[in-house]
């Protein structure tokens, strides 16, 4: 019978205790028997009183100091290539409900899960999309009241970034962030660096204007806007709209700028009545962002006058559509993307000039990212939508400083004395042409990228698609300079479409990512107690669905009403644990080493079998289906020291 989780939870309570105290002494790196529901309702001072156990009064002062700074455990690598063999966890902070909560999620995972990304932490726009981002502020929603009032010097939600990185770093673990190279189509910084992005002008449906300068015409409607309105900080306006939002030798700070057109950064919502007002200011003359596309044309762009939205506001949003659409292509009309490239001719024919950067565009990203890693101490960037690439002839032959721009935020940032600073690319390593023109395993070469997501989350592990593709990811290992991820799940792939990839092969998952010891990995918040959902479950359930905040009950799909809901799996997290426990008896005898394939992907077999290359020490064993065979010729097994679902493990005999 499978263990229930109330009985999980009994065993808790009851021995809170001795599995705090084996954590806190050393014993185990996690609290074993703690599920992340009943994780992230521990008090502040529970959460702070275990972790003293285990990190010392020092330890944890300074880390609970945000003026002071844990260094990286990675600190002083030559590059970011320990990404390559890293075992990754995808946090969506908005599941959990505050940064703090990550630190009391950790205690859950094992040191062996020695990464954690987070997913964007920017205050976010149009339908509260992390991905939408509207400025450079720290999303408020992550600030925890209860830490401030018990820790008052971590009374903002900065601080408490800081001291969460703080925490996270002393534990052992490295810290992502998302690189995002869009923003919110009425963003604080479009509106703040009209250059640094593609507009356009249209009357109702029809668009009437795509070139180059319309970004001009907007400069002046917001200069305008400021003398007629006055600034929002008070200030007087005295300089030349050139002057004023000039690139190129300001005279304005970033901040200055920006406080003098929406005002106090920590006035929220004065800030967001004034974006509003300048946003209406500008539709009302025509002037609108190009929305960001993804997968080829990439451009060529109109506007479908049948297809539109009203907002809360009364504003009305038509939707743009591709001129020749190709079968991935997208159009996101919440984001703007920016302009990385000069167009030819005047834009005339939807051609960028990839010869001629538009270099603002390329030091704003750069170096706003560099405040951000320097500020909260982050190691590794997620780069989201690294599959960019926009060049119809594919990679060049020769790549240069301004082939994309997640590549010059890496190398601006390890640049500036960060050089173990890595890069996590958000790829799927589709096929040639199909997410972006060319072929994708050379554009991650291209691009500098460390690791990617990949797209085994995506298959049914039974299925001969997913055979062949992690056959496929093994040889990419070996003929390129990136790593793929197995990835056993991701925040996007939580989602009720899905659903049919997690009703099997989970623990499979799990074990083959985990003793795949040369492989990294990535699993997302929840896999370990998620419902088998063989019926649709409710929208709280999945974690995608809290990427964005629709409240909107005309989009049933969608719409979330109040907080995540933890799943119930519990057959699916003792297992876990299981692994987990077994993984920490053999962890340094196999970390890192090198892998044999004794049963690869390619071998046609229901299972996957693996030993390391030199002086192996253990064999595992995975079934795609379930169940092993009963006998299994090409294994020399010794004795079995661990069993879970159709995973086996056997020790090697010395003999």
């Amino acid at each position: 019978m499978p263990t229930t989780l109330s009985d999980i939870q009994t065993n808790w309570q009851r021995n809170y205790a001795s599995l705090t105290a084996a954590y806190g002494s050393g014993q185990t790196s996690f609290v074993v028997d703690l599920l992340p529901q009943t994780a992230v309702q521990l008090s502040v001072y529970q959460t702070l009183d275990v972790l003293h156990k285990r990190l010392g009064t020092d330890v944890m002062r300074r880390a609970l100091d945000p003026a002071e700074t844990i260094g990286s455990p990675v600190a002083g690598q030559p590059d970011g290539s320990w990404l390559k063999e890293s075992n990754m966890v995808g946090v969506n902070v908005r599941t959990l409900g505050s940064f703090w909560s990550v630190v009391a999620y950790s205690l859950t995972l094992p040191a062996l899960h020695d990464s954690i990304h987070l997913l964007p932490v920017w205050e976010p726009g149009v339908v509260g999309s992390l991905y939408g981002m509207v400025s450079w502020q720290i999303n408020p929603e992550f600030f925890d009241q209860n830490l401030a009032q018990y820790v008052p010097a971590l009374n903002t939600v900065e601080k408490q970034l800081k001291a969460v990185v703080n925490l996270l770093h002393a534990t052992g673990r490295t810290v992502g962030m998302d690189v995002i190279p869009h923003t919110d189509r009425f963003s604080e910084m479009v509106l703040t660096h009209p250059s640094l992005f593609e507009w356009v002008r249209r009357e109702g449906p029809k668009l009437i204007d795509h070139s180059s300068m319309v970004y001009k015409y907007v400069e002046e409607a917001i200069y305008q806007f400021l003398r007629s309105e006055g600034t929002a900080d008070g200030s007087v306006l005295t300089m030349s709209k050139d002057v004023f939002f000039s690139t190129i030798d300001s005279h304005l700070t970033d901040g200055q700028r920006t406080g003098m057109i929406f005002g106090n950064p920590t006035n929220y919502a004065g800030r967001l009545s004034r974006r509003l007002a300048l946003m209406r200011h500008l539709l009302a003359r025509g002037y609108e962002t190009l929305p960001m596309t993804m997968a080829p044309p990439y451009r060529g762009l109109h506007i479908d006058a049948n297809d539109f939205m009203t907002d809360g506001y009364g504003q009305i949003w038509y939707q743009y559509a591709f001129d020749t659409p190709e079968s991935m292509s997208r159009v996101f009309g919440p984001l703007a993307r920016y302009r990385f490239f000069e167009p030819k001719n005047d834009n005339q024919n939807w051609e960028l000039d990839f010869d001629t950067p538009n270099y603002p565009a390329w030091d704003y990203l750069n170096q706003r990212v560099y405040d951000c890693q320097r500020t909260y101490n982050f190691d590794f960037m997620r780069g989201d939508m690294a599959h960019v690439q926009m060049r119809p002839g594919g990679v060049p032959d020769m790549v240069g400083h301004y082939y994309d721009p997640l590549k010059a935020v890496k190398r601006y940032v390890q640049g500036n004395g960060v050089s173990h600073f890595g890069f996590f690319a958000e790829t799927f390593l589709a096929p040639p042409d199909t997410m972006g023109y060319g072929n994708e395993p050379d554009h991650l070469d291209a691009i500098d990228a460390d690791s990617t997501l990949g797209d085994l989350q995506s298959l049914v592990v039974s299925s001969d698609e997913f055979r062949r593709q992690l056959g496929l990811y093994d040889g990419y290992r070996k003929t390129h300079r990136f790593a793929p991820n197995f990835t056993v799940m991701t925040a996007d792939k939580d989602d009720p479409r899905f659903d049919a990839f997690y009703r099997t092969g989970n623990v499979f998952r799990y074990f083959t990512a985990l003793f795949l010891t040369d492989w990294p990995s990535y699993t997302g918040l929840g896999f370990e107690v998620r419902n088998g959902h063989e019926q649709r479950g409710a929208n709280e359930e999945y974690t995608k669905l809290y990427v964005f905040q629709i409240e909107d009950d005309r989009q049933p799909d969608k719409v979330t009403h109040g907080p995540f809901v933890w799943g119930q799996n519990a057959e699916q997290f003792t297992a876990i644990v299981r692994i987990r426990q077994f993984a920490e008896q053999i962890w340094e005898q196999i970390r890192g080493k090198e892998t044999r394939w004794l049963v690869g992907p390619d071998a046609g077999e229901t299972y996957l079998a693996w030993t390391q290359r030199e002086n192996p020490t253990h064999i595992f064993a995975a079934s795609l289906t379930g169940e092993l065979p009963d006998t299994v010729p090409e294994l020399e097994m010794g004795e079995v020291v661990f069993a879970e679902a159709g995973c086996c493990v056997w020790r090697v005999d010395p003999a």
